[in-house]
């Protein structure tokens, strides 16, 4: 017996299906923000990121009497912004290569801690390592750590084994870590002159 779970916005959703532009809106104001970090984390451009997020909602606007409630809505729409992301990355794969983008490091003054600065820039580090990996293994990481996806979930989105998943994860894993630690980067002397 499979238990159906309970969404919070049903009674909007509802008003999707009948096409209500006021519940599209607020459909969209509730998710917006949360579907474009998903993207953005996977394609690792803000602009492809905008888009793919808008496609997504037109797209669950127009399907949505295929939303069957076994999951909550805003799981199912970041499915789908998921496999629309995946279809962006493997459409430039053939020609794309990752751009390396950098991290502003805020300046630091007399009253700020510095421990919160050292904390921001390691962040800033992990960040651009991340974007420097290869996209399998970014993608691979972000739905793991940053989305909360289990290995048995991963497995069926990038349509991998389970034991595939497992091993990419530890990879992208171990690539992030010798990226953020040989990084040629030196950490900054936040300490007060």
């Amino acid at each position: 017996m499979t238990e159906k779970k309970i969404d919070i916005h049903g009674d909007l959703v509802e008003a999707c299906r009948e096409n209500d532009r006021t519940a599209q809106i607020k459909i969209y104001e509730l998710y917006y923000q949360a579907m474009y970090n998903t993207s953005y984390r996977i394609v690792n451009d803000p602009m492809e990121a905008e888009e793919i997020m808008q496609d997504a909602f037109l797209d669950a606007f127009r399907k949505i009497s295929t939303f069957k409630g076994d999951a909550t809505f805003g799981s199912w729409l970041k499915r789908i912004v998921i496999n629309k992301s995946l279809d962006q990355i493997r459409k430039r794969k053939e020609s794309a290569s990752l751009v390396e983008r950098t991290i502003d490091i805020p300046d630091t003054t007399a009253d700020e801690n510095v421990e919160e600065e050292l904390i921001r820039y390691r962040v800033g580090e992990i960040v651009k390592a991340l974007d420097r990996l290869p996209d399998n293994y970014r993608i691979i990481l972000s739905l793991y750590l940053l989305e909360g996806y289990d290995h048995q979930e991963i497995a069926g989105i990038l349509n991998i084994s389970y034991n595939n998943t497992r091993t990419r994860y530890l990879r992208a894993k171990q690539k992030l870590l010798q990226e953020v630690s040989g990084s040629k980067h030196t950490i900054p002397d936040f300490q007060k002159n």
